[in-house]
């Protein structure tokens, strides 16, 4: 990322994949279900710290997690006079310009990341007079500019890598190049050396196996040719703007969102890169990143990749799964200490890239609902795809493998299952009443994995586990409370309903992610609407900016267009800084008392509204498309094209104030299509020139491969 002031311009380089991997918390024999279980009925606080206890909690000189490493900074030294006025970005073809006042003029600095050769990047500006390159052993050595942050975080983020026995790095700078070679305590070295030729500054991010091997290819590196890079910068973003689809939207603002968190989604993520975590390839470059720039899978990760599935870049999610199917014999022997079975998963919410756990947070390394998460995820990408190989060979195992740890944490009471001791994510952190039986969040995501996975039996032809239906048949699916009234609504877990404003809306979870909970079901209405009231109540005091827009996703499948619309205006307004980026806390004071690290990026909040956007024109419910659910009534305009939706179906829609409206559906296979438009005038559907007619209120009809569905209003 670019910044600077005065004549001083910095540009800031970070991977997404750069782990220093000691530390962390290796599934042993001693995470076990009982005693864990043990521990929290005794109320014994250092039970539970032994258990999840790191492996280098006290030694010297070693990190106690694992984490993603900052790699440093480039200095741009411009004339004495200039003074930089500004940063803009040209999201159309990737350019990033930062303007400077020189004299009676303004200049430009151009910038440009390579998308087609990882690691490369340049720079063109006719007014450099110097360059500098630092590395990250000496900025992190440097005063932070971090002073307010709670203490274990500071601990973790300030940390100089000179103090976790990283030695200094090897100066690779000579005649042509400056820049250097650091070199890892475990893991291999990496080095970044630049270039400067005929107003053109060329850069470079490279990793080997060993040091000889890197210097060689570092100092073999040919400067780039702008035009050329140029030239390929634009063919791909060309070819990434054909390729997603195109909205018009009432809200100039939130179209706006739309397109910029859609290109930093094609920088974040390829089908052929690295996986990104908390935030993503960004990392700052004088401290640590912080929860170690991990993969927090109790919504971040989730959050992070929700876009590819209705932006049409959906083998982009195939480097995260790559990367878990890797994982699975960590996974499976996790299984086996923690239930005592032989055939089952168990992923903890936080990990690094080798799917070690960070360990400490101990209602988080429970958390069995992302390793179900993750298994949605999965079985919405065959859904969306089709692809039955990806089905057979790597999601079906892991989804069952997911459901077998879960089912050995239930017991039976004599009328139905029950989960007995189980998490709310960071409701209460990781205090010792941060617990109950039968967690809403936790019951939702076991009922999504046990409908996916007979669904998946059957398209396998398959014969289905009889304890899935158990479970659908004596599991409940939410814990309930009931007020004086008798009034019914969702309880975090057995006897808590929420008692004040949280970030993570997970006793909402039935209804978003998981989608057990129809809201417009007259089993749930009341309950949902009870629930809502009291989320409502408690307010949004201690909310953070991936809170708001998850929030804004419930809202679009609780048909409150307005309610969608305000949220992503106010993420928007309170959880950006002034380039833009996405920020864990408020930028300011006064919204929510989430406002003491206004420096911490995540993109996992950047990703969520955009996915909140895709889900005010189309979401799913219950197998069921909605079209337009989470569309305010002031929106004069909007439609969207070629947006993929579950059952390989294609769509596009149009409205134009309220006097026309029209649907197409295009089939990539046969399916099955279920549709709602929320709209008020009376509609047709016709399915290659024969008419569909609408069943309470959706369109249902059988479609063949490349076969039209066409819904006009009846007037039009």
């Amino acid at each position: 990322y670019v910044w600077g002031g005065g004549n001083l311009l910095r540009l800031s380089v970070g991977c997404s994949n750069l782990w220093d991997h000691r530390g962390g918390m290796p599934w042993t024999e001693k995470q076990n279900f009982a005693d864990i279980r043990k521990a929290l009925n005794n109320y014994d606080m250092n039970a539970l710290k032994e258990i999840f206890a790191t492996t280098t909690e006290h030694e010297k000189g070693q990190p106690r997690r694992p984490s993603i490493i900052p790699i440093g900074r480039i200095e741009l030294l411009l004339p004495e006079n200039a003074e930089l006025l500004r940063t803009e970005v040209d999201y159309g073809t990737g350019l990033v310009r930062a303007i400077y006042q020189l004299g009676s003029s303004e200049d430009t600095a151009e910038f440009r990341l390579d998308m087609t050769d990882k690691g490369a990047f340049a720079c063109r500006c006719r007014d450099i007079v110097s360059f500098n390159v630092l590395d990250s052993y000496s900025l992190t050595n440097g005063t932070a500019r971090v002073n307010s942050l709670p203490g274990d975080l500071q601990r973790t983020i300030l940390e100089p890598l000179s103090e976790i026995s990283f030695c200094a790095p090897r100066s690779l700078t000579d005649g042509r190049i400056k820049g250097f070679l650091q070199p890892m305590p475990a893991d291999p070295p990496f080095a970044l050396c630049v270039s400067l030729s005929d107003n053109v500054l060329s850069g470079c991010f490279h990793r080997e196996e060993n040091n000889d091997a890197l210097t060689e290819y570092m100092k073999s590196r040919r400067p780039v040719d702008w035009s050329s890079l140029e030239g390929s910068n634009r063919q791909w973003w060309d070819a990434f703007w054909r390729k997603v689809p195109k909205v018009r939207l009432g809200n100039p603002a939130i179209e706006d969102i739309y397109y910029e968190n859609l290109a930093k989604f094609g920088m974040m993520t390829a089908s052929d890169g690295v996986p990104a975590g908390l935030q993503g390839p960004w990392i700052e470059d004088d401290f640590l990143p912080p929860w170690s720039g991990d993969f927090h899978f109790n919504i971040n990760v989730q959050m992070c990749y929700w876009p590819a599935y209705r932006a049409n870049l959906i083998e982009n999610l195939l480097p995260l799964f790559s990367m878990i199917h890797s994982w699975k014999p960590a996974m499976r022997d996790a299984a086996r200490c923690f239930v005592g079975i032989e055939d089952g998963y168990m992923m903890p919410h936080a990990v690094d890239d080798h799917g070690i756990c960070m360990g400490g947070f101990w209602t988080g390394s429970i958390d069995n609902a992302c390793g179900a998460w993750i298994s949605q995820m999965m079985y919405d990408y065959y859904d969306y795809t089709g692809d039955m190989s990806f089905l057979k060979d790597i999601a079906y195992d892991f989804m069952k493998g997911i459901f077998n740890t879960f089912y050995a944490m239930l017991e039976w009471d004599g009328e139905k299952l029950l989960l007995p001791v189980s998490v709310s994510p960071e409701y209460r952190g990781a205090e010792l009443d941060a617990w109950g039986s039968n967690a809403s969040f936790q019951l939702a995501a076991i009922h999504r994995l046990t409908l996916d996975l007979l669904s998946a039996a059957s398209i396998l032809g398959d014969e289905p586990d009889k304890r899935w239906r158990q479970v659908n048949a004596f599991l409940p699916k939410a814990s309930f409370a009931e007020d004086k009234r008798g009034a019914r609504e969702i309880a975090l877990w057995d006897g808590q309903v929420l008692e004040e404003s949280h970030r993570h809306h997970s006793h909402l979870g039935g209804i978003c992610p998981f989608d057990i909970i129809d809201p417009d079901d007259i089993e749930w209405r009341d309950i949902v609407n009870n629930s809502t009231r009291r989320w409502t109540e408690r307010g949004m005091g201690l909310w953070t900016g991936w809170g708001i827009t998850w929030a804004s996703m419930i809202y679009s499948r609780l048909n409150n267009g307005d309610m969608a619309e305000l949220l992503l205006d106010i993420w928007r307004k309170v959880f950006r800084n002034h380039g833009g980026g996405s920020l864990h806390d408020s930028y300011f004071k006064g919204f929510t008392l989430m406002d003491a690290r206004q420096h911490i990026m995540q993109i996992d909040a950047t990703m969520g509204a955009l996915t909140a956007i895709q889900d005010m024109l189309l979401h799913t419910r219950q197998g069921v498309i909605h079209i337009f659910a989470g569309i305010p009534d002031t929106w004069k305009e909007v439609s969207f094209e070629k947006m993929p939706a579950p059952g390989g179906f294609i769509v596009s829609a149009s409205r134009i104030g309220k006097k026309f409206l029209k649907v197409i559906v295009l089939a990539t296979r046969p399916g099955k299509l279920s549709l709602v438009i929320h709209d008020k005038h009376p509609l047709q559907a016709k399915l290659d020139g024969v008419e569909i007619p609408m069943v309470n209120g959706a369109f249902h009809c059988a479609m063949e491969a490349s076969h039209s569905l066409i819904i006009e209003q009846r007037n039009a």
